[in-house]
């Protein structure tokens, strides 16, 4: 047999230090490509996160009206109590512009109403239907995607409006011209500009106004006038 000589068996100490130094270099680089490759990837995740949040977050924010800036604010559970309140004694169809997530028609619903919203936001849109279908008055609502101006309220008895000052003189016009005289329009947060409220209730930012249009339009005086008799 033949015999290693002792230099091939075990390396001398310049070898062993020769040949980690050539190591060490690749080590590093090896750590530090990983810690770009982690980088990268918190990066791209907390990209997508952001994005994502905009893509929900946005439509509920942006606002729910072309001709004016009306964001999209929750109704709180006092004003829901309140046009409840007003809705009292009423009956037939109840409309919402500017339904937002659906809780005025929702609410209204539970209590008979054939009620509607209209928004134009798509994404509330859903999320309304999704919400009445979970309450179990997906059968008495419905929800529609379209801007308050190109609609006719004229077959509503019932019309709620959660609305900025500075559509108020608009649509206050527009649904005196298309309702009729047995309607009742309920106004959240701000009233109308030249009606006077037959009924108010609430508080701040609360208060709740309700306006019937027989009154504003004199249809009770007409209705009260006798014909005079014809002498034959």
């Amino acid at each position: 047999l033949s015999l290693m000589s002792e230099s091939a068996v075990c390396p001398s100490p310049g070898a062993m230090s020769r040949a980690a130094a050539q190591e060490a270099p690749l080590e590093e680089g090896e750590r530090g490509s990983r810690r770009s490759g982690w980088g990268l990837l918190v990066t791209a995740a907390v990209g997508g996160t952001l994005v994502a949040l905009y893509a929900v977050a946005t439509p509920f924010v942006t606002p729910a009206l072309r001709k004016v800036c009306l964001p999209f604010v929750p109704a709180t559970a006092a004003q829901i109590q309140n046009v409840l309140k007003m809705l009292e004694n009423r009956s037939g169809s109840l409309v919402d512009i500017g339904s937002g997530d659906g809780r005025i028609v929702i609410a209204a619903a539970k209590k008979g109403f054939q009620a509607v919203g209209y928004e134009l936001n798509p994404w509330l849109v859903w999320y309304s239907r999704y919400r009445a279908w979970r309450d179990g008055v997906h059968h008495n609502t419905k929800f529609y995607i379209s801007d308050l101006w190109k609609v006719s309220f004229s077959h509503y008895r019932n019309v709620v409006v959660f609305g900025v000052p500075q559509m108020m003189p608009q649509l206050e016009k527009k649904l005196e011209e298309e309702l009729d005289c047995s309607a009742r329009i309920i106004a959240c947060r701000f009233p109308f500009p030249c009606w006077i409220p037959d009924h108010t209730t609430g508080e701040g930012i609360d208060t709740v106004w309700a306006y019937d249009l027989k009154r504003s339009r004199g249809c009770e005086t007409k209705s009260l006038e006798i014909t005079p008799e014809t002498k034959s």
